[in-house]
């Protein structure tokens, strides 16, 4: 499994937990152990130049999803398919501010929205409510049994 970062901002964070939380969830959703992942760390005026072309809405955002080969998870007795699996491009700084407002550490935030970028790129979404409640329940199962086998405490 190959997952690349690529760190455009001036944040000095720990890089390897992200990939070792990419790794994680990809293990956990079964994708194909030759996916690519390419996790792209942005400034807020980089974010936000995406979040205009791309959504059209104005402002920076946390976390966006960009999918290449639009892979989906694997499925218990057959064989995932292999390609790329896209690029997840995250907000260091609209992370810092949201992990304040919830009262965690900015790492685990990070931790968060790269769990919730990847289950976009494997074609979750939360348009509907019962499409947020499937999506955000596994989230937090990935992240929690994630941190657990950090040794960390959950955010």
């Amino acid at each position: 499994m190959s997952i690349d970062v690529l760190n455009e901002t001036d944040v000095v964070m720990d890089e390897l937990e992200l990939v070792a939380c990419s790794r994680y969830v990809l293990e956990q959703m079964r994708v194909h152990p030759q996916a690519d992942l390419c996790l792209r760390l942005v400034d807020e005026a980089a974010m936000e130049t995406l979040h205009v072309q791309w959504m059209e809405l104005p402002g920076p955002t946390d976390v966006m999803s960009f999918p290449m080969d639009e892979l989906r998870p694997g499925r218990e007795g057959s064989e995932p398919a292999e390609g790329v699996l896209g690029d997840v491009v995250l907000c260091p700084s609209i992370a810092a501010k949201q992990a304040r407002e919830a009262g965690h550490a900015t790492e685990e935030e990070l931790l968060l929205l790269t769990t919730h970028g990847i289950l976009h790129l494997l074609g979750y979404d939360h348009a509907t409510p019962e499409e947020e409640k499937e999506m955000f329940e596994l989230q937090r199962q990935l992240l929690l049994t994630f941190l657990a086998t950090r040794g960390r405490p959950s955010a």
